[in-house]
C-alpha cells in the first residue's frame, strides 16, 4: 500500500527539515511505502529551495512550486492530482500536526472502512479569544448546515481513500468544507479522531481573523451550491416564476378594479397615478431577470469549460 502525504505550505523554510525528519521516521519504522508531495503556494522565503534539497536527499519527496500565492485550496488540488497512494494524507507544514498521528488514523480508515477521517485539536494552544471561541462558533454553524457530526471542520490532518480526493474539486477557499465536498460526491462515512495541537515553533500564521468571516460566506455558498448548484433553474426560476406571478395578478386586479369602477359609475384616478401599478409592475420585471438568470445559469453549467487555476512554475 502506497500512502502520499500532501502538503501545502506558505513561508515555512524554517520547519521543513524538521517536518521531513519526523514524518519519515514514522513512516518507515511502521513500513509504510511513501511519497510525500510539497506544494509551495507561491513563497517569498527560501521554502522552495528547502523542498529541492529535501528531494535530492530523499527520493520519496516530489514538489510543486506556484508562480504565486493562489491559496490553500488550490495547492490541495494540485497535490491531490499528483498523489498515486491508495491513501492519501493532508497536513500543514508549520510542525502543529503530529505525524505521530498518521499509523493510528490509517488503521481507523481501513479498519472500520471510513472514507475520509478529519483530526481533532481538541486542546489547542491558539489564542481564546482570536481562535479558539470563533472557531467553535464556527464548527457549530458548519455541523447544523451540513448535518456532518465533526468537531473540528477546518483542523489540517485528515486522511483519505484515494477515489475521495480524485472525486471531489476542491476550488475557492472551500479547503475549510472538504468533508462537504466529500458527502456531495456521495463518500458520507466520515470519522474523526482527537489528535494532537503542537504549538507553532517557526514563523507566524498565515491565516487572520478574518478567515472566519470568509468561512462562514464560504459555507453559506456552499449551502447553495450543495442545493441549487446543479439545478439553478430550480431556485431563480421557481422565484422568478412566483415574483412574475405575483405582480401579474396585481396588475390584473388593479386593471380590473379600474373597470369595474368605471362601469358603475364610481370615482377612480388613472392606473398610473395609482402606486401599487408600479409595484406590480417592479414585480412583473425582476420576475422576468429572475428566470432569465436562472436560465443562463443552466446554459452556463451545460457548456462549462475547464479552465486553468493556477500556474506550476516548477515541479520536481
Amino acid at each position: 500500500m502506497l500512502v502520499s502525504i500532501v502538503i501545502p505550505l506558505l513561508n515555512e523554510n524554517e520547519s521543513l527539515e524538521e517536518l521531513h525528519s519526523s514524518l519519515k521516521q514514522v513512516l518507515i519504522d511502521n513500513n509504510y511505502s511513501y511519497e510525500a508531495i510539497f506544494i509551495d503556494d507561491g513563497s517569498t522565503d527560501s521554502s522552495w529551495s528547502a523542498i529541492k534539497e529535501l528531494s535530492r536527499k530523499d527520493n520519496h519527496i516530489k514538489g510543486i512550486r506556484f508562480s504565486k500565492n493562489y491559496g490553500k485550496s488550490q495547492a490541495l488540488h494540485a497535490g491531490f492530482n499528483l498523489a498515486k497512494g491508495d491513501v492519501v494524507i493532508t497536513m500543514d507544514a508549520d510542525l502543529q500536526d503530529d505525524p505521530e498521528e498518521i499509523p493510528e488514523m490509517i488503521e481507523m480508515l481501513l479498519s472500520k472502512n471510513y472514507d475520509l477521517i478529519s483530526g481533532w485539536k481538541k486542546k489547542r494552544f491558539d489564542s481564546l479569544f482570536l481562535k479558539n471561541i470563533p472557531s467553535k462558533v464556527f464548527n457549530y454553524v458548519a455541523r447544523k448546515t451540513s448535518g456532518i457530526q465533526l468537531n473540528d471542520f477546518n483542523c489540517g490532518l485528515k486522511i483519505y481513500r484515494k477515489d475521495v480526493v480524485k472525486t471531489i474539486d476542491v476550488r475557492g477557499e472551500m479547503h475549510r468544507y472538504i468533508p462537504i465536498l466529500a458527502k456531495n460526491e456521495g463518500f458520507s462515512n466520515i470519522g474523526e479522531k482527537i489528535v494532537k495541537h503542537q504549538a507553532r515553533k517557526y514563523g507566524k500564521s498565515k491565516f487572520g481573523a478574518a478567515r472566519f468571516v470568509n468561512g462562514f460566506l464560504d459555507l453559506v455558498s456552499l449551502w447553495f451550491f450543495t442545493k441549487f448548484g446543479k439545478r439553478p433553474m430550480h431556485f431563480f426560476g421557481a422565484l422568478g416564476v412566483l415574483m412574475f406571478i405575483v405582480g401579474f395578478g396585481s396588475a390584473f386586479y388593479i386593471g380590473a378594479a379600474k373597470l369595474y369602477k368605471l362601469y358603475n359609475g364610481l370615482p377612480t384616478i388613472l392606473v398610473v397615478n395609482n402606486p401599487y401599478f408600479y409595484i406590480a409592475l417592479t414585480s412583473m420585471i425582476i420576475g422576468v431577470q429572475l428566470f432569465l438568470a436562472g436560465f443562463i445559469g443552466e446554459l452556463i453549467l451545460n457548456n462549462n469549460q475547464h479552465t486553468n487555476r493556477y500556474n506550476i512554475s516548477e515541479k520536481i
